[in-house]
């Protein structure tokens, strides 16, 4: 099943919590509050699904994980997903991409067609 137009432009207000509840597990909490605030003035960017999985060195869950399962329902129903939040990577520190809120929802996109464009905001660690 391919459905081309399943995004939001904008993401959920209650992704930037998520966002930064997360990344206060991997940074402390007033870089944390700063990479939010930078991904909240971030402008929009496209990109596939397998260059974000890749990037991020996630492996790409089930169909069949409750949210990803979730996220794929929404689609089908025509319910729009939220553009994910990402910190960009250092490939020169051998540091990943960092999916601050949207894994489940890249996983779900790639499901449905790997290069297929998802809408990002990314902020630089």
């Amino acid at each position: 099943m391919t459905e081309k137009e399943h995004w939001k432009v904008d993401p959920d207000e209650h992704d930037y919590p998520a966002a930064h509840d997360y990344l206060t597990l991997v940074t402390d909490e007033a870089s944390a509050t700063r990479l939010v605030e930078e991904l909240k003035k971030s402008r929009l960017i496209l990109r596939k699904a397998k260059d974000l999985l890749r990037a991020s060195r996630l492996p790409p869950l089930a169909d069949n994980n409750v949210h990803v399962a979730k996220d794929l329902e929404k689609v089908r129903k025509g319910q729009r997903l939220s553009p994910v939040l990402l910190v960009r990577g250092d490939l020169k520190a051998g540091l990943p991409l960092t999916v601050a809120d949207g894994y489940h929802r890249i996983c779900a996109s790639h499901h449905l067609d790997e290069d297929a464009d998802i809408p990002c905001r990314v902020a630089d660690a």
